[in-house]
């Protein structure tokens, strides 16, 4: 038996409740996993609440779409017994019983062995949102971005995503400006690496002109919708966009200008179906990248029964850093 937050149909809604399920409720999968912590993101929010944001459609289902555990049973000889191991993304919590529950069995081309250096509960604060950050970083210097070419916006910067890229980019000496409509997120924001904070009334009106001054090297957007269409407006000739969500919204009312005339990239950051060797590499980065004191900084712990209040907070954008599931509580 395992403890399991699960998400049950009650009439046309969805509701969650922590169940004890028989080893026998687990999905297919070649490899059997001991979770030991799990996370919180925003798909995990939507999956939450009382429709399964449109990505759960079979009930009941176990969410959470990361986990990091010890290996307790695999038919794959990548894996062993004792191996300890992280996933993040493939549709676990969507489409596959994912990470809430203190048992997962998934399939092994899903796994990376945990890094040398992380601790499980380590790697969850990473999470997707601190992978996914990861990533977007990697495809900027990839576009030619370094620290002597100028300032890196980061918007959203207070939310998951945006504070782990906060911390890299600071430990990679990048001078960053942090977009927040927290005031009270200015200390959070600096002590993560932040040099310059940016309100966020500054950047979401919509402008007309489809060019601005010449002031972001790099940008790390985790907003979308009008905001990025202005922060293309400035940024630097060469300059490079990575963008990773849509808090803001899913339509780019933007003109082709920035691209046509100062060569502007919009990179597309997905961390869903990542292939095995650049995940690999981007864990790597993180154990040298991101400062595990700086991590903990933004670190909250909570149990199961935590997630259904939590996963309704950070649809509104009121959950800052990290959450990390202890889901043995």
């Amino acid at each position: 038996m395992f403890r399991a937050l699960v998400l049950e149909k009650e009439g046309d809604a969805a509701a969650a409740h922590v169940r004890e399920l028989d080893d026998s409720a687990l999905p297919s999968g070649d490899v059997t996993v001991a979770v030991e912590y799990s996370t919180l993101n925003y798909k995990d929010g939507l999956a939450l609440s009382p429709n399964g944001g449109g990505i759960v459609r079979q009930w009941p289902h176990v969410a959470g779409i990361d986990f990091a555990g010890v290996v307790e049973a695999s038919e794959d000889a990548r894996y062993r017994p004792g191996d300890k191991v992280v996933l993040t993304g493939w549709r676990v919590g969507e489409v596959h019983w994912g990470g809430y529950a203190q048992k997962a069995r998934v399939r092994a081309d899903w796994l990376v062995p945990l890094p040398s250096g992380l601790t499980t509960r380590q790697a969850m604060a990473v999470g997707t949102a601190g992978f996914t950050a990861m990533l977007a970083v990697m495809a900027l210097e990839e576009h030619g971005l370094t620290p002597d070419k100028g300032a890196v916006l980061v918007t959203g910067a207070a939310g998951g995503v945006g504070s782990v890229a906060v911390a890299i980019l600071g430990r990679l000496g990048y001078q960053v400006a942090a977009v927040t409509g927290r005031p009270e997120a200015e200390g959070y924001l600096k002590g993560l690496g932040a040099s310059r904070i940016v309100a966020r009334e500054e950047l979401a009106e919509t402008v007309k002109r489809p060019l601005e001054a010449e002031t972001w090297a790099g940008c790390v957007d985790a907003v979308g919708g009008a905001m990025l269409a202005r922060v293309l407006g400035q940024m630097k000739h060469g300059g490079s966009v990575a963008a990773v969500g849509l808090a803001g919204g899913a339509a780019l009312p933007a003109s082709v200008i920035p691209f046509l005339l100062r060569g502007v990239n919009l990179l597309g950051i997905d961390s869903v179906t990542v292939p095995y060797e650049r995940r690999v590499r981007a864990w790597g980065r993180v154990v040298t990248d991101l400062p595990m004191e700086t991590l903990e900084a933004m670190v909250r712990e909570v149990g199961l029964a935590d997630l259904p209040e939590l996963g309704a907070a950070i649809l509104k954008g009121g959950v800052q850093g990290r959450v990390v599931v202890d889901v043995t509580r």
